[in-house]
């Protein structure tokens, strides 16, 4: 089974096409090479793969006819992702929030005309 068609099936990616767009911009390698689309998975080949920030690494069991449902993912499939991977997310998300509280940022219009009104009653 094609990679791309692999990812899908076991629900990495809602679409074959972001599988494939993951593929050629080099986001998913197979024991360490990074590989086109097409290339053919095998059952005990270990993928590593770069989907929102983190470094999932996965062991192919088997190979699935089709889309497979939820709970059936870990037939086809071992997640030997390392938890501190997750771990490091949540203090990107908390670095984030620290230079920056959400909604503070740009002005809004509203905001640029009452600075103006509050810089033009200090001339007078």
């Amino acid at each position: 089974m094609r990679i791309d068609k692999y990812l899908w099936a076991i629900r990495y990616f809602k679409t074959r096409n972001k599988a494939t767009e993951a593929c050629k911009k080099g986001h998913v390698r197979i024991n360490g090479n990074a590989i086109k689309p097409g290339r053919e998975v095998y059952p005990m080949d270990k993928l590593s793969i770069r989907k929102d920030q983190i470094d999932h690494q996965l062991t192919v069991l088997d190979i699935p006819q089709s889309r497979v449902g939820a709970k059936l993912v870990d037939i086809y499939r071992k997640d030997t992702t390392p938890s501190e991977a997750f771990h490091n997310t949540d203090l990107l998300k908390l670095a984030k929030d620290h230079y920056r509280k959400k909604g503070t940022g740009r002005p809004t219009k509203k905001d640029r005309r009452d600075i103006e009104d509050y810089l033009n009653d200090d001339d007078l």
